[in-house]
């Protein structure tokens, strides 16, 4: 039984947010200090070693939702990237976890973070709670919101989705978008 969008009720929520990097950065390649580096990596072993089956599931559920969307539209199909879909699981997993608040903050590092020339890049996010299919729910969410499908429909060619959930039973998703030279 799938529950319908209900905002303000403890059991059935959804919050989205987006963002656009503006102004692009043409040209720009990540540079990181070692430092970054290894803490980075650190993390990423981390959230790699404690994803699980269904968060996976959940991010390709929205991967494949996003790109069928695009394809109706005319619009070339995304890219899936393993170092953005990095970056956007453990944007996810410290959102879950209250180690980052559920907001853009720390956006531009994650993006600097990235180990790819780019010419702008986006990020929509999405929290919920009490659906049955939590993936589906974002994208509707995210379709229906003018900021968020401007994010959807731009011109970008690679993504990355992360998924994490917490014990509250809440689930959050963070999409980066990205152009490329």
């Amino acid at each position: 039984m799938s529950r319908q969008p209900a905002f303000g009720i403890a059991l059935s929520t959804l919050v989205l947010s987006g963002v656009l990097l503006a102004p692009s950065i043409p040209g720009h390649t990540s540079t990181q200090s070692p430092n970054d580096e290894q803490s980075l990596s650190a993390v990423s072993r981390q959230v790699a070693t404690s994803n699980s089956y269904q968060t996976t599931a959940l991010e390709k559920s929205v991967f494949e939702q996003i790109n069928r969307y695009r394809v109706s539209r005319k619009l070339p199909k995304l890219t899936l990237n393993a170092s953005i879909t990095r970056q956007a699981r453990i944007h996810s997993r410290n959102m879950a976890r209250g180690q980052a608040p559920f907001s853009h903050e720390g956006f531009e590092r994650r993006v600097y973070a990235l180990p790819l020339r780019y010419k702008s890049a986006a990020e929509n996010l999405a929290f919920n709670r009490g659906y049955n299919d939590p993936a589906n729910q974002a994208v509707v969410g995210w379709l229906e919101s003018p900021g968020h499908l401007k994010n959807i429909q731009g011109n970008y060619n690679l993504t990355g989705i992360g998924v994490a959930t917490n014990q509250k039973g809440e689930v959050y998703l963070t999409q980066i978008f990205l152009r490329t030279p």
